[in-house]
């Protein structure tokens, strides 16, 4: 009798054990599942992760974009996320499983950004506009822009910075470097400068940097795409003439586009950017041109003879343009009368 209730204790003890087995078991392999198998993330979400972002931030961050926290908490643990992790831009994406998201920190799968490069007037703008798309500082990109020794590896110089950019969307990892974002400029630099927009740079008696110096002048002086071949003829024109270009936009440069008007005082500053005062062009682009403006110095309206032009007293954005200085003359008196004639009707 004795023995038959110990066999019965021994059964329900290895039957205990045998179900707490069962149950740890299930519970592991319903872990392993849920972090490895199972998709864990309910809607997509753009993760920037910077050097000091830890895997307690990515995981605050992704709270409410996954289904199971604790399993992609579990997973951060199991792949030690804390050791591995690297910095860039991830694209975490519905469907994908916590063991997946691990090893894109782990391994810096990354999904590369579009970097849009601006056709700005100020180096200091255009480094801000870098720096707000890529993980690279403002300040670096300030430094690289005045730095000789890197520039010179691309044949630029501080004064011709602004050529060596241009304006069109790339596609980069967020985690470029300065010399990567360099490259790709210089890459799409060379893009440009086919054999056929060489020999034309070369018709006009201008080098590729001289385009892009002349290109800048013309984005100064107009908005109006249909005026841009015109304009750039005639500061051709007056080039080829050994005219003074006389262009206001260089002189706006010279203040550092902080001022609305051009006053007679400020045509007297000494400076090789002074075109009323020294003639050519000058030492490098006044802004960052777009390739629109780079083409009209390519394919201009040298033809018409222009050497003048004045804005359009209609007011809409385009200029009126004269071969002599009398014409020119009467243009720019038909401006100032609308002119003051809005003036008035402003007081009114």
């Amino acid at each position: 009798m004795k023995k038959k209730k110990g066999n019965s204790l021994l059964l329900r003890v290895l039957g205990g054990l045998l179900g707490a087995a069962i149950v740890i078991g299930g519970g592991k392999a319903w872990f392993w599942l849920s972090d490895n198998k199972l998709p864990n993330v309910s809607m997509g979400k753009d993760l920037y992760v910077y050097p000091d972002t830890t895997p307690e931030d990515v995981l605050a961050t992704l709270d409410s974009c996954v289904k199971r926290p604790g399993s992609l908490k579990r997973a951060f643990k199991e792949h030690q996320v804390a050791d591995y992790i690297k910095p860039g831009h991830y694209l975490v994406e519905a469907g994908q499983t916590s063991a997946y998201i691990t090893r894109m920190l782990n391994n810096c799968w990354q999904t590369p950004v579009q970097l849009r490069i601006p056709s700005v007037r100020l180096k200091g703008s255009l480094a801000r506009s870098i720096s707000s798309q890529m993980m690279v500082d403002s300040a670096t990109v300030a430094d690289a822009l005045e730095n000789k020794d890197l520039l010179e590896r691309y044949g630029f110089k501080p004064a011709t910075a602004f050529s060596l950019f241009m304006p069109d969307t790339y596609e980069m990892y967020w985690t470029a470097s300065i010399d990567e974002i360099f490259d790709r400029q210089k890459k799409a630099w060379d893009a440009f400068w086919t054999a056929d927009n060489m020999a034309k740079a070369k018709k006009q008696g201008l080098s590729r940097q001289g385009v892009s110096t002349l290109a800048s002048i013309v984005k100064g002086e107009s908005n109006a795409p249909s005026d841009y071949a015109r304009i750039a003829g005639v500061y051709l024109n007056r080039l080829h003439k050994g005219m003074k270009l006389q262009a206001d936009p260089t002189i706006a440069f010279l203040l550092n586009y902080e001022s609305n008007r051009i006053l007679k005082r400020d045509l007297k500053i000494d400076s090789p950017y002074n075109t009323y005062m020294y003639a050519g062009l000058p030492p490098g682009p006044i802004n960052v041109p777009g390739k629109e403006y780079l083409n009209a110095v390519l394919n201009p309206d040298t033809s018409s003879g222009y050497l003048y032009f004045c804005a359009d007293p209609l007011f809409d954005g385009t200029h009126r343009f004269a071969r002599t200085y009398s014409e020119h003359l009467q243009n720019a008196r038909a401006f100032q009368k609308a002119l003051d004639k809005r003036a008035r009707q402003k007081e009114k």
